[in-house]
């Protein structure tokens, strides 16, 4: 059996903030919307954040959900870097 692939991507900037995207995760889930979850800080792991917005196209992402706490940093970077829409939380 192959996993579909996903349509959007969940990231957050540090494992604390599951407590408030893993609601998104779950209503997808529940929707059986094909998704991933990702930790990609805008400041302690900037070059994996660059390459995850950057490849999400072609990766068949949709959309992407941003959340860190604190700052809009991560979600103005991603989007900064793609074409897909991305959903500041």
């Amino acid at each position: 059996m192959t996993a579909t692939p996903p349509d959007i991507g969940i990231i957050m900037g540090s494992q604390s903030d599951w407590a408030t995207m893993c609601h998104a995760s779950e209503v997808l889930a529940a929707l059986h919307i094909a998704h991933e979850t990702r930790i990609v800080s805008a400041h302690r792991t900037p070059e994996r954040l660059f390459d995850y917005a950057r490849t999400a196209k072609d990766r068949g992402l949709k959309v992407i959900i941003a959340g860190a706490g604190g700052a809009a940093h991560l979600p103005g970077m991603a989007a900064s870097m793609t074409i897909l829409p991305v959903l500041g939380v």
